[in-house]
């Protein structure tokens, strides 16, 4: 498909404003020698170019575009409404938000706008106006980039109204809006609008943070919806004054990989593209990074943009260690092989005070261009050069496709019971992991997505069932493919209200089974698995009491009062097959029962060859690019596979030696050889 891009944007979060004009000329020189070729600019700087309600200046951005084009820079232009000047909060206290536990917050920090204030609104649809009618016409302008890392909390007045306009608009009347939240439950039925009021802890929440429950999951499942089709809004309203005088210039807005908030598949269908910000942990697995950059390709189907990483260490984290020579450079093509079409950092030259003071940059503290880090942005800034366009909009074919969905997310995590350790990203990581093991690709798929396409779909922890999806599943199914799913599947509906009749409720004629009851294991506690023909794994966390309905049994319990009973499932449905994994296994379990999936859904591995380096593919129209990457912390052999063929970062032929740690190699194949 083909890309917004010419070239593979390399750069990042510029910020020359808050330095000395001689700086700029110094940064301009050492960028150079780096190989950037793209800035994003302009995101925080709604307080410099708006000092008053009335007044624009546009002086001091007008010479960092000026300078950038001159560059020949690919802009990433934001629109600054990320951060509100302090001058908006003293005179309209109203646009900030009010947060979970009832607090209004004052100005500060970032990230804190009350998405339904019309005031906010028409400030922030403004200046998105101003700044496409100045910039709009500047053919340097590759990308506009709305805001900054939306994320989503705000509880005041103003959003309760909004939500109730939302629920209206749902539902149709409150009669409707009883049924679906079970108000009969403790008494709280409505009989009027104005009696609901937003789910905080002064009202039907319960604790903070991500980890909070609910007493009406069905209230608080409709607010998170609510509140992320709300921002959605306000990315729109800025999304469209621009296009009155930009009608190409593709829009982004930076997400953040499985962030819980937003429901990133109904975003992507209003953005041009995908971008987002990759910020793992020192200890973050490399298949949750590669399963993030998938999800981010899944929600629009096509290559996204890296917005931003770090060149070396973050600063937000418990633990902020640095990269080891060689992990950016081998992270970044990480990032290209799952999909990627730029590689941009934040930031560019490390800022001198404040929170991020120690975050990562191109430019250090020192200002030198004699580190460690600069000189690994600078070959890997040569080495993109080189590389050029030919891989720009290259596709990631994929036989599997992993569900996930957000409304899911926020159901299972907000029930009360079984288990509080049951988390709905852990459950969809463990069964990416194992076809990233395999060298299997993957494409993460919405709960409407085409299932059609693809030899076998991975359902875990598919929770709440919504109309419309059985009978998609069935289809898919009937039609000859291969289904997994398991544990806490097919419990609720849309509003959390169970699905009556035996779990696994809508799916049970699909997976042929009756799950009568769901024992919770103690962290302490522990199954075990008994597999047909032999062989045994520990399971835990949660153990479906199955009953069979037409499925056969692959693997059985082997302790406790319900030892004997199946525990996994396989059952024939037309002209496919379901799996039904009723325990958490241990991962040699687990991956057991998935060997069996691949094998029924004739899923191959891109190589047969056993490696523990991590290999992905991107097609383009002739050409196959094929990434070896090794992120296992130790010297790897290098795979037979692609022995002889030229390494085209390096030159040479490919051998039959190690690869160190972080060593990266990229083959180009003609398609169909």
């Amino acid at each position: 498909m083909k890309s917004p891009f010419s070239r593979i944007l390399y750069g990042g979060d510029y910020n020359p404003n808050q330095w000395p004009r001689e700086i700029w000329d110094q940064d301009m020189d050492l960028f150079r020698k780096a190989g950037i070729n793209s800035a994003t600019v302009n995101v925080f700087s709604w307080a410099k170019i708006q000092p008053d309600e009335e007044t624009y200046d546009f002086s001091q951005l007008d010479e960092i575009i000026d300078m950038l084009s001159r560059e020949d820079y690919d802009i990433v232009l934001a629109t600054s409404t990320g951060a509100m000047p302090a001058w908006l909060v003293k005179r309209y206290p109203e646009v900030t938000r009010v947060e979970f536990d009832g607090r209004r917050r004052k100005f500060g920090q970032r990230h804190n706008h009350c998405p339904n204030s019309p005031v906010y609104q028409k400030f922030a649809q403004r200046l998105a106006r101003e700044l496409a009618k100045r910039y709009g016409g500047n053919p340097h302008v590759a990308c506009w980039h709305i805001n900054n890392e939306y994320n989503t909390g705000c509880y005041c007045e103003n959003c309760e109204k909004a939500f109730r306009v939302w629920l209206r608009k749902k539902y149709g009347c409150i009669e409707a809006v009883n049924a679906a939240w079970n108000t009969e439950f403790w008494g709280h039925t409505f009989y009027d609008w104005d009696e609901i009021v937003a789910p905080n802890n002064l009202s039907e929440g319960m604790g903070n943070g991500w980890a909070r429950k609910t007493a009406f999951a069905g209230i608080s499942i409709d607010y998170d919806r609510f509140l992320s089709d709300s921002l959605l809004e306000n990315y729109k309203l800025e999304r469209d004054v621009i296009r009155e005088f930009d009608k190409e210039t593709p829009i982004t807005t930076n997400l953040m990989g499985t962030y819980k908030g937003l429901d990133y598949f109904k975003w992507a269908k209003e953005m041009d593209i995908v971008s987002w910000d990759n910020y793992p942990a020192y200890n973050t697995p490399w298949s949750e990074t590669a399963m993030c950059h998938d999800l981010m390709r899944g929600l629009k189907g096509r290559p996204f943009m890296l917005m931003e990483q770090t060149p070396s260490q973050q600063n937000w984290q418990a633990y902020n260690s640095l990269k080891k020579p060689g992990q950016m450079r081998a992270q970044s093509y990480q990032t290209i092989a799952h999909g990627a079409d730029t590689i941009q950092f934040f930031q560019l030259r490390r800022s001198k005070g404040a929170c991020e003071k120690f975050h990562g940059a191109v430019i250090s503290h020192s200002g030198s261009e004699d580190t460690r880090v600069f000189k690994e942005v600078s070959q890997l800034g040569a080495e993109l050069r080189a590389l050029g366009g030919g891989i720009l909009g290259a596709d990631n074919p994929a036989e599997v496709g992993i569900i996930f969905d957000w409304d899911n997310y926020w159901a299972l995590e907000y029930t009360s019971g079984p288990t509080v350790d049951l988390q709905y990203c852990g459950q969809i990581h463990q069964y990416y992991q194992y076809f990233y093991d395999r060298h299997i690709p993957v494409d993460m798929i919405p709960i409407d997505g085409d299932f059609s396409k693809y030899k076998a779909v991975a359902a875990p922890a598919l929770y709440m069932v919504k109309e419309g999806v059985a009978q998609a599943l069935e289809k898919y199914v009937e039609n000859g493919g291969t289904l997994i799913t398991g544990f806490m599947s097919g419990i609720v509906d849309q509003s959390d209200n169970v699905h009556l009749g035996g779990y696994p409720g809508p799916l049970r004629k699909l997976c042929g089974i009756w799950a009568e009851e769901i024992d919770a294991l103690a962290p302490e506690q522990s199954n075990t698995l008994r597999f047909v023909g032999g062989g045994e794994s520990k399971c835990g966390l949660l153990c479906d009491l199955i009953r069979l309905e037409g499925a056969e049994a692959i693997a059985s319990y082997g302790e406790d009062f319900y030892a004997g009973m199946p525990a996994v499932t396989k059952n024939q449905f037309g002209g496919g097959t379901v799996y039904y994994v009723g325990t958490q296994p241990e991962k040699e379990g687990l991956f057991r029962i998935l060997d069996g999936l691949v094998e029924t859904a004739g899923v191959k591995p891109l190589i047969a060859e056993q490696t523990s380096l991590e290999i992905v593919r991107r097609r383009a129209e002739d050409w196959e690019y094929w990434f070896i990457l090794n992120l296992t912390g130790e010297p790897q052999p290098s795979p037979a596979t692609f022995a002889g063929e030229t390494d085209m970062l390096a030159g040479g032929k490919i051998g039959e030696g190690e690869l160190k740690p972080f060593d990266v190699l990229l083959v180009r194949r003609q398609v169909n050889r």
